[in-house]
């Protein structure tokens, strides 16, 4: 069976990176006219040329997303169950050269982490774990999945890489969706932040997705650690491409987009390719002409005025008040984080602050009745 790596060996890093640049304001013009969006368009709206026209990009981008999810915003939050990892990344605080304290949660501390999100009134919730096959692999998914998908509305993980066969087991225990980022879709700029572990494997990675759809996983999500490469706006366009593979392959599952820009961590590395906030928003406002259907989502990277201003025009999906460490709910270890977060309030306060931007913060918007999960 063909997979995105197929796809992916078509495309030249340097043609992507001199046709986007390359691109003119009639092309941005003709984009922002199209109902439908082309693989030219796309170049055109994530090219220089489109900073140009931020205002009325911004303002179809929020007309498609009001016509599509109207005033909602979802609400998720992450559960960092372990700091383990196996794999050495630049740009990572788990990576195993870091010298910073290691934590897996056992069942009581699960327990505690999950009543002290409960008690925030979340329903979806993203477990995230470093990649560690031995100690956080599938036997301790098997353990621990269902009793915490019993106490939420939706499942979904950011862990490492699974064979399409775990990842339908996965579903059966209450999996709904899974986030898996590529990091940089520049295969040799991938090898030089990628130093040990099996996260070298630039191609086992790209093809997660696929086998997410193979598994009938209802929910994939995608992105590039923008940033990480020498030219985010190519990085931008592989992830559009790997969409419209996936869409047209597995279109039974939904999709997401997140717009993860670095941040300071333990080890960190400088960005080689700098995207400023009206950069970033120039291409979230892209993806939402590109597939007014998805999720849009952004998480507490961003500064709290940027997230204000910039959810109203595209974003659907949010999360608030995000602990990147293992216990950080109930046990405040800022010194195990995976990053430092910039949008630290609580999530009344970012439902305060989208409730005076006329939205609506929903924080459970589908059941199991309806057909998506597979509980036990």
């Amino acid at each position: 069976m063909s997979a995105f790596s197929d796809r992916w060996r078509e495309l030249n890093w340097d043609d992507l990176r001199l046709k986007i640049s390359s691109k003119t304001a009639a092309d941005v013009e003709r984009a922002l006219a199209a109902r439908h969006l082309t693989r030219d368009d796309m170049m055109a709206l994530l090219s220089p040329a489109a900073a140009d026209y931020l205002e009325p990009l911004a303002q179809r981008a929020q007309q498609l997303t009001r016509q599509r999810f109207g005033n909602t915003v979802s609400f998720y939050v992450p559960l960092y169950l372990s700091n383990l990892c196996a794999n050495d990344c630049t740009y990572c605080g788990f990576s195993m050269s870091n010298r910073i304290k290691r934590k897996t949660l056992d069942e009581t501390e699960i327990a505690r982490e999950c009543a002290a999100i409960r008690a925030m009134n979340f329903e979806h919730l993203l477990l995230v774990t470093g990649e560690h096959q031995s100690k956080v692999g599938m036997d301790y998914f098997r353990r621990h999945l269902p009793a915490i998908r019993s106490q939420f509305s939706s499942l979904q993980m950011e862990v490492q890489p699974l064979s399409t066969e775990e990842y339908a087991e996965l579903k059966t225990l209450g999996l709904d969706g899974v986030m898996v980022y590529q990091e940089t879709y520049h295969e040799a700029q991938y090898a030089h932040h990628h130093l040990k572990g099996k996260k070298q494997d630039f191609f086992w990675r790209l093809d997660t997705p696929d086998r997410l759809g193979q598994a009938g996983i209802d929910k994939i999500g995608l992105g590039a650690l923008i940033g990480l490469s020498d030219s985010w706006r190519v990085d931008c366009f592989m992830v559009a491409e790997h969409l419209l593979w996936l869409q047209h392959h597995y279109w039974q599952s939904r999709y997401s987009v997140s717009f993860p820009r670095l941040r300071p961590c333990a080890g960190g590395v400088e960005p080689a390719s700098l995207m400023d906030e009206k950069q970033l928003v120039q291409v979230i406002c892209a993806f939402r002409l590109f597939s007014p259907e998805i999720e849009l989502s952004l998480s507490t990277r961003e500064s709290p005025w940027f997230r204000d201003n910039v959810i109203p025009l595209a974003i659907n999906n949010v999360s608030a008040f995000s602990k990147t460490q293992p216990g950080g709910y109930a046990d405040d270890h800022p010194e195990l984080e995976q990053f430092a977060p910039h949008d630290a309030r609580r999530p009344e306060a970012v439902a305060d602050a989208l409730r005076e931007r006329g939205l609506q913060p929903v924080w459970k918007d589908w059941d199991g009745w309806l057909g998506r999960v597979s509980q036990p």
